[in-house]
């Protein structure tokens, strides 16, 4: 990933302002089988973050709390993705929190980002069967793992009880 470090022209900005600055993000070659180039732009030091990093203690707290929340994020993000539901979403907001601080993360969301992209454009060019066969085993997998789920948690009690007798009759739960 190539990046490049644009700041705006010092005498076009007002007198009161700060100069920001950007980071203008480059995605991969495309002609080597990676994402198109989407010019993406991050400001990257805020002002208030200038100001927790200029104190050395307020910096280890502020990077322990964005660890803490991002680690909930991910696991509960986890925890959800075998059940129907945004659990790989809920992973990448995680890692996107993660990423906001740690160079590490950074690196990982754009690789999870790049093979997204990879995996969207590979079922885009197949045909209908293919990407019908892709959605029947995903229903399947979701299935069997609920269906798991509720064999060994039992059926809930706010699940009416008509319900819960066809699901104990005819699924076997």
């Amino acid at each position: 990933m190539t990046r490049t470090d644009t700041t705006p022209d010092p005498s076009s900005a007002p007198e009161d302002s700060q100069p920001r600055d950007e980071v203008r993000e480059h995605a991969v070659d495309p002609s080597r089988g990676q994402a198109p180039d989407h010019h993406i732009r991050r400001p990257r030091d805020w002002a208030w973050r200038r100001r927790i990093r200029a104190n050395r203690q307020t910096h280890r707290i502020y990077r322990a709390v964005i660890a803490t929340i991002g680690g909930m994020v991910v696991v509960g993000g986890l925890v959800t993705v075998p059940l129907p539901g945004p659990g790989w979403l809920i992973v990448f907001i995680g890692v996107s929190i993660w990423a906001s601080e740690f160079h590490w993360a950074r690196r990982l969301h754009e690789h999870g980002m790049r093979t997204l992209r990879r995996w969207n454009d590979w079922v885009m060019h197949r045909n209908m069967a293919v990407r019908g066969g892709i959605v029947v085993l995903t229903c399947l997998f979701v299935n069997a793992v609920l269906w798991t789920t509720l064999k060994f948690s039992g059926v809930p009690g706010w699940v009416p009880e008509a319900a819960a007798g066809f699901m104990r009759t005819h699924l076997a739960l």
